[in-house]
């Protein structure tokens, strides 16, 4: 289990570190006027730190090798 959770961790890390953040798409405002629908996306962005790329990499690494000892 802790393997898995390192594994995940790691990959996670290695995503962060390599695209710097994610964005995704949320629709705020919508108007229905008979047929015609009119509706408003906002695009957010949110940034990982490298610093919180490193320490996901990190902890993951402790976590494949004590899971390694332990099984």
């Amino acid at each position: 289990m802790l393997r898995i959770l390192g594994v995940v961790l790691i990959a996670v890390g290695t995503l962060g570190l390599i695209y710097g953040g994610f964005s995704y798409t949320r629709e705020t405002h919508r108007a229905e006027l008979g047929s015609f629908v009119v509706s408003l996306h906002d695009t957010h962005t949110i940034g990982v730190p490298v610093w919180a790329g490193v320490a996901a990499i990190l902890v993951g690494v402790v976590l494949v090798i004590s899971g390694a000892r332990k099984g």
